[in-house]
């Protein structure tokens, strides 16, 4: 039986890959650990889904002044060691990092005990955990075209983005039912990411009386965000957040509204969803949301409002030309290259097994 670790975190985007490969792994008959920091969210993630969970130091990296600038090169160090340890016990067979700077240590340990290692790099541009982890991997997985040529040739492979295949298993009806929709009106669904978005959530409270003139909204606004005015509000449904649920509400959707994140548009991918990306600004981001949109946007699977250039006539334009075309988005989309993907990065991770 073969043996995988699997590492990643500090976000739930570094987690939700590894734990979409988690079936085809067991189908496999691998044996699975995880390397996460002690308490982080991945801890959580991970355990719900019975897998033995290893915790380590970690300190976060960061670009820019903090205090903890000089304290976490300590923990750096720390959970190199922790990592090491677990490594030299459990013996795997090749490691597979989804990113994040727990991942770090973790990678490292694995070049020094000559650990094959595979990496995860979901957004344009390497982040700085996987920047400083390439030159110890074998083969670095990505999810667009263009990453394959800013990373070192022959490591690269186009996979796409690993999703939890329960989001395929909607049920259409059963949301109309939960929501009390209409079968008369076409929906939207906005999603503006984990923590919910001000800038969208009040881009589309904005337009909402023209919105639901032609359509209905399912709006998944964020922790605190939600607006009690609207609670009776025909054809709206608001949440703060959605898990089982989630799957029924994407089947039911013909639009998608979202932020950019990498995990968010994959998923929006598979699903062949026709949607609007409003990426978070290059002011409160490294910019990878902006490069993720522009790049689903050359390969005619999104439209594209920059968070700058967001007002009432522009989004509803968008969102009415985005449903008139819908048949363009869907085509392309079922035509991508990246819909194996879970497949495609199981295969890469067997290529590299010593």
């Amino acid at each position: 039986m073969k043996r995988i670790i699997l590492t990643g975190g500090g976000t739930a985007g570094h987690v939700t890959p590894n734990i979409a490969l988690l079936p085809r792994l067991r189908e496999l008959q691998y044996d699975i650990h995880y390397i996460g920091s002690y308490n982080g969210i991945e801890k959580e993630l991970v355990e719900q889904m019975g897998i033995p969970y290893h915790g380590i130091s970690s300190g976060k990296l960061r670009r820019y002044f903090s205090l903890q600038n000089f304290t976490d090169p300590f923990r750096v160090l720390k959970g190199f060691r922790e990592a090491d340890h677990l490594i030299k016990i459990l013996k795997p067979d090749v490691i597979f990092s989804k990113g994040g700077f727990v991942s770090v240590p973790v990678v490292f340990a694995g070049k020094k005990r000559r650990v094959p290692v595979v990496l995860h790099e979901s957004d344009m541009t390497p982040g700085l955990a996987n920047k400083l982890a390439l030159p110890s991997a074998a083969r670095i997985c990505c999810n667009f075209p263009e990453t394959l040529k800013i990373l070192p040739e022959g490591k690269a492979v186009l996979t796409g983005s690993p999703i939890r295949q329960e989001l395929l298993s909607g049920d259409r009806f059963k949301a109309r039912e939960l929501l009390g929709f209409s079968s008369e009106k076409p929906v939207i669904l906005v999603v503006g990411g984990s923590l919910g978005s001000v800038a969208v959530n009040d881009a589309i409270r904005s337009v909402l009386p023209s919105l639901l003139s032609r359509f209905q909204v399912i709006h998944l606004c964020g922790k605190g965000k939600l607006d009690p005015t609207l609670n009776m509000q025909e054809g709206y449904a608001q949440f703060e957040y959605i898990k089982d649920e989630l799957r029924h509400f994407f089947a039911l959707s013909d639009l998608i509204v979202s932020r950019a994140g990498a995990n968010a548009i994959c998923e929006i991918l598979a699903l062949h969803k026709p949607n609007l990306l409003i990426p978070l600004s290059a002011a409160a981001s490294r910019g990878d949301q902006i490069l993720n949109a522009r790049s689903f946007e050359r390969q005619g699977y999104s439209l594209v409002l920059e968070e700058e250039s967001l007002s009432n006539p522009l989004l509803l334009d968008a969102i009415n030309r985005l449903y008139d075309n819908q048949d363009f988005y869907i085509n392309n989309m079922k035509h991508s290259p990246q819909q194996n993907s879970i497949d495609m990065v199981i295969d890469t991770i067997e290529s590299v097994c010593r």
